[in-house]
């Protein structure tokens, strides 16, 4: 019973740690807690906006990412749970994505990425809000934004060098693997 009472929720959120208020989004959304303008969004988007806790809890972008996505979609992949998403959570989980690349620590080390650009890329992966084509872009970035020494290069029947930027945005890298034109992998 407790398990969907406001009070309790709002309690436990008070000081819940970065991960576990990733994981309970849309949980404390469906019982009422995060509501347009309410005093526990505001915490929260705040939490989600706070590149220092983002670091100390090594959120990863493709967290951030898949929670994003889900907690936008308004229902889980699995179970019952249905909210209404609320748009200042939506903000800071996509503020949380792109400060959680700060939290990466670099390998020191050289990267050829390799990125499949073939049509099956647009598959979803199972059980995430995500295609296999926007979890390349992602860990594509991660390396970028990380590393100093990489290369990113997409193959089919051929290899193409791909013009990445670390300071691209994942719509734009998404859209820059999008654009080629697909063959036969090789």
């Amino acid at each position: 019973e407790s398990k969907n009472a406001v009070d309790v929720w709002d309690a436990l959120a008070e000081h819940m740690p970065m991960t576990a208020l990733v994981r309970n989004l849309a949980k404390m959304t469906a019982v009422g807690l995060f509501k347009p303008m309410g005093e526990a969004t505001k915490r929260a988007a705040a939490q989600l906006a706070d590149a220092e806790a983002i670091r100390k809890a090594r959120l990863h972008p493709m967290t951030a990412l898949v929670a994003l996505k889900t907690y936008d979609q308004g229902h889980g992949d699995k179970g019952s749970l249905a909210w209404t998403p609320v748009r200042e959570i939506v903000d800071a989980l996509n503020d949380a994505f792109y400060l959680a690349f700060d939290a990466i620590e670099p390998t020191g080390k050289n990267h050829l990425l390799a990125l499949d650009v073939s049509g099956s890329m647009s598959a979803a992966i199972a059980g995430m809000p995500i295609s296999c084509r926007d979890a390349t872009a992602v860990l594509a970035m991660v390396t970028a934004r990380a590393e100093k020494n990489w290369h990113v290069v997409a193959f089919q029947n051929r290899l193409t060098p791909l013009a990445i930027s670390p300071k691209q945005r994942l719509d734009d890298v998404i859209r820059t693997i999008s654009g080629l034109s697909f063959g036969g992998t090789d």
